[in-house]
């Protein structure tokens, strides 16, 4: 700025209006810069860590909602440590081989305690609430570290859920033991499984006219994606529909193939760091995803062919923010990109696009 400040006194002192024009612009532009690294600052240096963990009066049992009451109050850029519960009752994990003792206590009070539930089945942790979120924003959920909360995870699968019920027409549940030393899952004799830790579930209220949303279906609100790319270091991005956004999170998963084919993971019980900021700038329809290597273009449909047309069409909105035409978008996502199956078995299927970042040689600066 300095430097420019000067140029323009002496570009003043040779009465050259055209080149002082230009260089009071870049002064505006230079200042406007600092002005927002300035803030930015402001904003981390004022930013507070908070810890909720689940409780019977800090989840919300099977459901996304706009009328929901809030269980935590927070403001943009804080951190937030989450804690959530695996998908499934005490009474159910002891039969299938938990010790009771290994049990966590916060579920059975929630089986204990909690009436207002359902129609879906998870254990969320939330609502929070955010402060300066409002419909039309985004919500920037960066998913910073994720930690085992107990030893064992569990599979299982029922009569009539999954994908192949005319094959499986009963229920049948395994303990699997997890490694937090290793990370790896001991799935049975000679097969050990690595572990991705991911939350199944992250998602924000759905429109108020949707009323309450059972938590099992993904959607425009995101949910139940159950996208086992979203592990430590990805960052979520999910259209807000109300205000506050009221986020929740739950539905451990130490692992899962894409498909989640017999409609379960290897379930467990996580504790999650995020860092929650509100989007002014960013307008989406669809969440979507980013890693280190791939942004993520996301839908969700009850037909696999329209989830997988959106997905696709979500894709090729994205590339053409980075300058491609239309055409140009629909065939880079053709010979670049990977077309992915998220989930099969929530009733509202799921698929993702796969955006490689290696393939752009110049850096841009277009949000996700």
């Amino acid at each position: 700025i300095i430097v420019t400040v000067k140029a323009l006194q002496h570009a003043h002192m040779h009465r050259d209006n055209h080149l002082s024009g230009i260089l009071m612009s870049r002064i505006v532009l230079a200042l406007g810069a600092v002005a927002c690294v300035s803030a930015n600052l402001v904003a981390q240096s004022a930013s507070a860590t908070h810890t909720i963990m689940p409780s019977p009066t800090t989840v919300a049992w099977g459901y996304y909602d706009a009328a929901a009451t809030p269980v935590l109050h927070i403001n943009s850029g804080d951190e937030i440590v989450v804690g959530t519960l695996i998908t499934s009752s005490p009474k159910r994990l002891e039969a299938a081989g938990v010790p009771p003792a290994e049990v966590e206590q916060s579920l059975r009070d929630i089986y204990d305690k909690v009436t207002n539930k359902g129609p879906g089945g998870h254990i969320l942790t939330g609502p929070i609430y955010v402060n300066g979120a409002d419909s039309g924003d985004v919500l920037e959920i960066r998913i910073k570290k994720i930690d085992l909360a107990i030893p064992y995870a569990y599979n299982a699968f029922g009569g009539k859920s999954g994908f192949l019920p005319e094959d499986f027409g009963y229920s049948r549940m395994r303990i699997i033991p997890l490694d937090k030393r290793t990370m790896l899952a001991h799935f049975a004799d000679g097969i050990d499984i690595p572990l991705h830790p991911f939350f199944g579930s992250i998602g924000v209220a759905p429109p108020a006219s949707f009323g309450r949303l059972n938590s099992a279906p993904p959607g425009i609100h995101a949910g139940n994606l159950d996208n086992k790319e979203l592990v430590a270091g990805t960052t979520l991005y999910i259209p807000v529909h109300t205000r506050g956004a009221l986020l929740e999170i739950g539905d451990g998963h130490a692992g899962q193939g894409n498909g989640e084919v017999d409609i379960t993971a290897l379930e467990t019980s996580l504790v999650g760091t995020f860092q929650v900021i509100v989007r002014k700038d960013m307008h989406l329809t669809w969440p979507r995803g980013e890693t280190p290597t791939h942004w993520i273009a996301m839908a969700t449909d009850r037909d696999l062919v329209q989830a997988t047309k959106t997905a696709v069409r979500q894709s090729i909105e994205f590339l053409m923010s980075r300058g491609l035409s239309k055409d140009d978008a629909y065939m880079l996502t053709s010979v670049a990109c990977d077309v992915d199956i998220t989930q099969l078995v929530d009733g509202t299927v799921g698929v993702h696009v796969m955006i490689p970042k290696s393939i752009f040689t110049r850096p841009t600066d277009a949000p996700p």
